[in-house]
């Protein structure tokens, strides 16, 4: 049986002082503003009072939201306390300055290359399907981050078929076999095409991607996937894997864990669990 280690709780001052030791000061907001209990940006609080016609959806905003540090501060204590090498991120933005912070720390700690087939040892591979986005990333995380190792890939989203069910996917995904993915994209008014002529770039859908379905297969035991609110995503990925995952749903910060929980596939992966596992 695999098991994982999971952050402890602490209070807003606790996080906010972390981050500031960090140097990841700039994720603390000075104000605060909220729509239908999204934490939005002024600019999108503005629009919502202005709205009158009932037409406003926090989903479809061309503003970044605010950064969620409790959120970032779990994501951050994940790597770290699961001593992660290898990062697949699924969109990009605030998550991605801190995944970077997090891959700093476990190199600084531990060894260059920490098992045998360790490839890409501390390096965040980033996909995502909005340009203007993964060049903000890249200017935060060099001004943060500058000894991340950080690979960017650009790549459209469509709609597809997948097993018989409705889905989205990247056209285009990193080389890499992570044994760490967040996933918090695509957004589903992002998706290009229609199949059958079903899309869900729609108001009244949901995002449902099936990227990670299409490589289960070659993930090794010991992987982690940690998925932010997307509680239908998660749900659909659980129904569809094929391999023995344990499930773990956290109300309170609305994230999903899945831990590929099955016996070792061979000498080099039971050197990479022993690293995990070794304090």
């Amino acid at each position: 049986m695999i098991k994982i280690k999971f952050p402890s709780k602490k209070t807003e001052k606790e996080i906010k002082n972390f981050f500031i030791k960090k140097g990841l000061g700039f994720l603390i907001s000075k104000k605060v503003y909220y729509v239908d209990g999204y934490k939005v940006t002024e600019k999108d609080y503005l629009n919502k009072k202005k709205d009158k016609l009932g037409k406003f959806d926090i989903r479809i905003t061309k503003n970044a939201h605010p950064p969620e540090i409790k959120d970032l501060y779990r994501l951050y204590q994940f790597i770290i306390l699961n001593k992660r090498t290898t990062v697949l991120e699924f969109g990009c933005g605030h998550s991605s300055a801190v995944i970077a912070k997090a891959l700093e720390y476990n190199k600084s700690k531990y060894k260059q290359k920490p098992y045998t087939r360790c490839i890409y040892p501390y390096q965040l591979f980033i996909v995502d399907n909005e340009k203007k986005y993964l060049n903000h990333t890249k200017k935060k995380i060099i001004k943060n981050a500058k000894k991340a190792k950080v690979n960017y890939f650009f790549s459209d989203v469509q709609m597809t078929s997948y097993n018989g069910s409705f889905a989205c996917e990247y056209k285009r995904l990193p080389q890499v076999n992570p044994d760490f993915i967040y996933l918090d994209a695509p957004s589903q008014f992002s998706v290009k095409k229609k199949v059958n002529n079903f899309t869900i770039a729609k108001r009244d859908m949901m995002p449902m991607s099936c990227d990670i379905l299409k490589f289960e297969n070659f993930l090794v035991p010991g992987t982690i996937i940690l998925i932010d609110g997307r509680s239908i995503n998660a749900r659909y990925l659980k129904n569809s894997f094929k391999r023995n995952w344990k499930y773990y749903f956290d109300p309170n910060s609305d994230q999903t864990v899945f831990v590929l929980d099955e016996k070792p596939l061979g000498p080099f992966n039971k050197e990479q669990l022993s690293f995990y596992n070794k304090k």
